[in-house]
C-alpha cells in the first residue's frame, strides 16, 4: 500500500493552525490595505468609480482594464464586491480585480500591461505632431551632453 508522504502534515492541528494564520493575515490586510465601500459604472462618462472606505474616490475608464475594454454598458454595470471590499468582480465577463492592485495601476496581466504601455507610447495627436514639426525647425532633439565626473 502506497502512503502519502504529506499525510503527517495534514493533521487537524496543522489545518487549524493554518486557518488561524490565514484569518489573522486577512484581518491585518483589512486594517492596512485600501478597501472599497461602493462602486458604480457611470455610462455618461464611461468610467468605473470606486469609493474607498477612507472616502477617497478612484475611477478609471474600462478600456484600461483587461477584459473590460469591449464590454457593453450593461455588462460593466453588472459587478459585485465582497463585504470585505478587497476586490471587484464581473462574473458575466469572467473578470476580477483586487482593489489594492487597481489603486497602484495594475489593470491586468504583465503582458496586458506591457501592451498598454506600448500603445500609449505610439499615440499620436495633433499637438504631438505640431510639437515634433516645431522641434524639427529648431534642429531636432538636442544632443545629450556627456559630463565627465571623474577627477
Amino acid at each position: 500500500m502506497a502512503t502519502n508522504k504529506w499525510q503527517h502534515l495534514l493533521t487537524e492541528e496543522n489545518l487549524s493552525s493554518q486557518i488561524e494564520a490565514a484569518r489573522a493575515e486577512g484581518e491585518r490586510a483589512n486594517q492596512t490595505e485600501p478597501r472599497a465601500r461602493s462602486a458604480c459604472y457611470l455610462p455618461q462618462d464611461n468610467i468605473i468609480s470606486i469609493e474607498l472606505t477612507n472616502n477617497a474616490i478612484f475611477s478609471f475608464p474600462p478600456e484600461l482594464a483587461q477584459g473590460l475594454a469591449d464590454a457593453s454598458p450593461k455588462a460593466l454595470a453588472d459587478f459585485w464586491m465582497p463585504s470585505s471590499g478587497d476586490s471587484i468582480h464581473w462574473d458575466s465577463l469572467g473578470v476580477s480585480f483586487s482593489i489594492p492592485a487597481l489603486l497602484i495601476g495594475i489593470f491586468g496581466t504583465k503582458n496586458w500591461m506591457s501592451q498598454l504601455g506600448a500603445a500609449g507610447g505610439k499615440v499620436s495627436s495633433p499637438a504631438k505632431a505640431l510639437s515634433s514639426r516645431e522641434n524639427g525647425k529648431k534642429g531636432g532633439r538636442p544632443r545629450k551632453l556627456i559630463q565627465n565626473t571623474s577627477s
